[in-house]
């Protein structure tokens, strides 16, 4: 399922704690135990080129395959060693016809990872996509290519953290590695899935220029300059308390080398106020959303394009 690849012994679990060796099979414990489910805006995710200003209907399971120390969900990511799985059972069928009567357009996998609830996962997303749903997956980009290739036909987009350009971080911080999810990313754009990159900008650990400089670049010339990248600001939480929230201060700097490297959405979040949170024209420089924390004003046409000057945009708009 992921890139960690557990050799897992019988009677233990793999390393995110989701699946046991019974008897020689590998079982997900997760299954249809939603730990999480709300009605949140699609700019939440955050996704702010698939139908702006829509709900998405938002589930999880408990688990993560990262260990961050920084997790904003702590409590239902980080499963003890051995603790039997939380959560409400509930089938995927239900959850599709669910996120339909709630006026939800898409599913969005998130909250935790939805690699540890693949199996989960997958089978709500061909039903979802079946009943003319998009699904959505807010990741942190350590699955299997194999995964990526088996949700790709169901998958409409997917926010992939790309939460720092060297590999010490991931692996003292996340307990993870860089380079399957810069190959991941590659891939998910490769099969046509729309991709978002948030990058939660961290003093002192992710915010040295030059890296974030290399960040811009490898996005631009990898994924493409119609990427957006979300740059997020920090605050302190869970086992990360020894540091301050991030300067605004270097929120526009990553900003600033994402447009040097040519990207024509770069975004800034968790501070608002800031023009950095609209959705501009790159021919014209016309605004095509404009957003005050989660109140949404459209003006992109049905058929995608700027209504000014008719430049088609990146995205989904209907």
């Amino acid at each position: 399922m992921c890139s960690h690849f557990c050799t897992i012994d019988l009677g233990k679990r793999g390393i995110c704690q989701v699946r046991e060796n019974i008897r020689g099979e590998l079982i997900s414990l997760t299954y249809s135990k939603v730990i999480s489910r709300g009605i949140d805006p699609i700019e939440k995710k955050p996704i702010f080129h698939l139908l702006p200003g829509s709900t998405s209907y938002s589930i999880a399971t408990e688990g993560c395959n990262f260990q961050c120390n920084f997790c904003q969900n702590s409590g239902i990511s980080q499963i003890p060693q051995n603790r039997s799985i939380r959560g409400t059972t509930i089938e995927p069928e239900e959850i599709v016809k669910q996120a339909i009567n709630s006026g939800c357009a898409t599913i969005s996998y998130t909250y935790t990872e939805p690699t540890i609830y693949f199996e989960f996962a997958f089978e709500t997303a061909k039903i979802a996509k079946s009943k003319g749903l998009k699904n959505i997956f807010v990741t942190n980009g350590f699955m299997s290519k194999e995964v990526i290739k088996m949700a790709a036909p169901y998958l409409d987009a997917a926010n992939v953290d790309l939460k720092a350009f060297n590999d010490e971080f991931y692996r003292k911080l996340c307990k993870g590695r860089l380079e399957p999810v810069k190959e991941n990313l590659i891939l998910m754009k490769s099969l046509g899935i729309l991709v978002e990159v948030t990058t939660l900008l961290i003093p002192d650990l992710n915010d040295n220029p030059s890296e974030i400089q290399d960040m811009a670049k490898f996005i631009a010339n990898e994924l493409g300059v119609e990427t957006p990248w979300h740059i997020s600001r920090f605050h302190p939480c869970y086992q990360m308390t020894d540091r301050g929230s991030t300067p605004i201060s270097s929120l526009k700097m990553a900003f600033d080398a994402g447009k040097d490297a040519g990207l024509r959405y770069v975004y800034t979040g968790n501070a608002p106020g800031l023009d950095s949170e609209n959705t501009f024209c790159h021919a014209c420089g016309q605004i095509l959303v404009q957003r005050v924390a989660y109140n949404i004003t459209n003006h992109i046409s049905s058929n995608g394009r700027c209504p000014d000057c008719g430049t088609k945009v990146y995205g989904i708009f209907n």
